[in-house]
């Protein structure tokens, strides 16, 4: 029996070893931390009990959750989306819960021995209704199809499967008891529900907001994560008194709290938390799943994962098509919603805690859960390919707008392909018409993409990361191509074929800062437009004239700095407040080391210590409080701050050989 310490140490530590190896293999951390729960759980290692400690941590983790998903509550985005959030995604749920419960209770007639009354169906049912938020946006994210006709239907119904959640959460512990008592039960809990709802909405929206701004003006940073802590677990707190889920109180506070002007910094602020917490939960729920009984039944598993997959994909096509959707668009919604989610386990959990399910009957559904997540990415990621192969119409309509697009720009020479028609595609579209220059945009957004054409605009429905969308967009015609979006990811697809297409056309491309400048260039780009570097000429530019230095000075000085490709600028002193994130990926920075009386370059010239050799640049030597040229035959003395840069790797082997 391991303390709680120690059963949090063990957790903390396996799970820094299953998100490093699932973030190795390009999977989600997900995926990884129900990994490290079944490795560690009762059923296979057993280095860990199934205690009353891993249900606190996994409480608060859903606790979190449910926190985050009220931030995200908008009235007004669900006004906007009401007809796919309440007709489609109620759609969704609803059918999937009635297909479950009639699979259920036919099984059961089928097999008397397996006991699975109908509370228990419902259960699973809804379970089984609800899909991975966090897988399905990040891959959708990497696709750059949020926007598409398939993203939105998948938004909302995955927005609507969150609301469905609470209602859930109330009604399956009220399923356990007894039939006769169930009505009331219900009713009952209906009620206090209402109740607790209505003081908290009432009372929680007068003071919310009021509260969050005595507590914001007090400027300490410390004082409001404190507050944002008693809200969360207060409201979780006094839903739990009132008999209802812990959940839905942490929901509430933070629905209220998206309506303060603060949501995004509570936002900020929570994640970590949220993440953490969460990650423990899912290590709790792999912990539940018997190893040894899934591979003695190993065929009723697969028989159960291809029997959820495939139903759920089902029924989502059909509610899909039934709402008007074609039927590529209809593919692709159930393709990617047809895996388990976050809140199956979470309702799974309540359902086992109140004793509805078998064990048995949950041992095969955990582990068809646990697998559904697994094939999620590659469904996905070949989810196109399936929508081709089996929707035929879905061949002639891209077939039709790769036509289309061919056919506008046929006749067209030297012209501009844009990639990406946002804000940053508009601009450069407006300025190359003034200047009287071809151009011609591609768009995955169709609302844009329409209203674009409407007003005349060159633009067509494409994704620019596709061999045959460049070719139809005329890259061998063209005389350059603009990648308009900050995604590195996408913009190395289509380096990649804009190289293989036509390797002398001139690409410049759009990226949020330096770090990914080499990177970038190296796959193809002419140029590299870093976002942070530019907004910091611009500014630098705007007060240098406003402080009366020549006009013609200030533009000398913004060419020399594009000029040396930002190599001037490329670099800063990273503080608290920087997001840890950009060095991960290479960001350049700056570092001053100062050198003490032992240090090992005491004595020695700058290239005496051959810094180059580890990527790394002298900018600046201070002696004494003045600056000295860091010339290679300057020798170093104590006392010296010697200002290095390079990323994160390259200025620490530089800062261990100064020392």
């Amino acid at each position: 029996m391991h303390s709680g310490l120690e059963l949090t140490l063990l957790l903390l530590g396996c799970a820094v070893l299953g998100v490093v190896a699932f973030r190795t293999l390009q999977l989600p951390p997900m995926l990884g931390y129900l990994a490290v729960g079944v490795l560690i759980g009762p059923h296979a290692l057993a280095l860990a009990e199934d205690s009353p400690t891993t249900h606190a941590l996994g409480e608060f983790g859903i606790v979190f959750l449910m926190f985050s998903i009220g931030l995200e509550f908008s009235l007004g985005q669900l006004r906007s989306m009401r007809r796919i959030v309440f007709g489609l995604g109620l759609g969704q749920v609803v059918s999937t819960v009635a297909a479950a419960m009639g699979i259920g209770l036919l099984a059961a007639y089928l097999m008397p021995h397996l006991t699975l009354a109908w509370q228990a169906a419902f259960a699973l049912g809804g379970a089984l209704a609800m899909s991975s938020t966090a897988i399905v946006v990040k891959l959708l994210t990497e696709r750059l199809e949020l926007e598409s006709e398939h993203g939105r239907r998948i938004i909302g119904i995955l927005l609507f499967q969150d609301l469905a959640v609470v209602p859930l959460l109330i009604m399956i512990p009220a399923l356990a008891r007894d039939p006769e008592d169930m009505a009331i039960t219900l009713g009952l809990a209906a009620l206090k529900a209402g109740l607790v709802l209505a003081l908290l909405l009432f009372f929680g929206q007068k003071l919310m907001g009021r509260w969050f701004t005595i507590v914001a003006k007090r400027r300490s940073q410390e004082l409001f994560m404190l507050n944002l802590l008693l809200v969360t677990l207060g409201s979780a707190w006094i839903t739990e008194q009132a008999g209802l889920s812990l959940a839905l109180g942490a929901f509430v506070a933070g629905m209220l709290i998206s309506e303060t002007p603060y949501k995004h910094q509570v936002e900020e602020d929570i994640k970590p938390f949220r993440d953490v917490l969460l990650g423990l939960f899912f290590i709790t729920i792999g912990m539940l799943l018997d190893l040894r009984l899934v591979s003695q039944y190993w065929w009723q598993v697969t028989l159960l994962l291809a029997l959820v997959v495939l139903l759920k994909a089902g029924l989502i096509v059909l509610m899909a098509r039934a709402f008007g959707a074609p039927l590529g668009t209809a593919l692709r919604t159930g393709l990617a919603l047809a895996q388990a989610g976050e809140f199956s386990f979470v309702l799974l959990s309540h359902a086992s805690g109140s004793k509805l399910i078998d064990p048995f009957v949950m041992q095969l559904v955990l582990a068809s859960m646990v697998l559904s997540m697994l094939l999620a990415p590659f469904i996905i990621g070949y989810m196109d390919r399936i929508v081709m192969k089996v929707a035929a119409n879905e061949w002639m309509m891209q077939s039709l707008q790769l036509t289309q697009l061919a056919t506008r720009t046929m006749t067209t020479q030297k012209h501009v392909i844009i990639a990406g028609f946002g804000r940053s595609g508009q601009s450069l579209a407006t300025l190359l018409k003034e200047e009287a220059l071809p151009w011609y945009a591609l768009d995955l957004d169709p609302e844009r993409v329409q209203k674009a054409q409407a007003a005349g605009a060159s633009v067509s429905y494409g994704d620019a990361a596709r061999r045959e969308s460049l070719i139809a967009a005329g890259v061998h015609r063209a005389s350059a191509l603009v990648i308009t979006f900050a995604d590195t990811r996408q913009a190395l697809k289509v380096l990649h074929l804009v190289h293989e297409l036509a390797p002398a056309l001139p690409v410049i491309v759009r990226s949020h800062d330096d770090g990914d400048m080499d990177v970038l260039k190296a796959a193809g780009a002419t140029e590299v437009v870093p976002e942070a570097l530019e907004s910091s000429l611009m500014l630098a530019s705007h007060a240098l004239v406003t402080l009366g230095v020549p006009l013609r000075r200030v533009v000398h000085r913004v060419q020399a700095a594009r000029k040396g490709r930002y190599a001037t600028l490329r670099g800063y002193f990273h503080g608290a407040d920087d997001s840890g994130a950009d060095l991960e990926h290479g960001q350049v920075k700056l570092h001053s080391v100062r050198l003490h009386a032992q240090a090992g370059a005491i004595g020695l010239s700058l290239g005496a210590l051959q810094l180059q050799d580890v990527a790394v640049e002298v900018t600046a030597l201070r002696r004494g409080g003045q600056n000295i040229a860091p010339g290679p035959a300057v020798l170093l003395a104590a006392g010296d701050v010697v200002v290095l840069r390079g990323d994160s790797e390259a200025v620490s082997r530089a800062e261990e050989r100064l020392l």
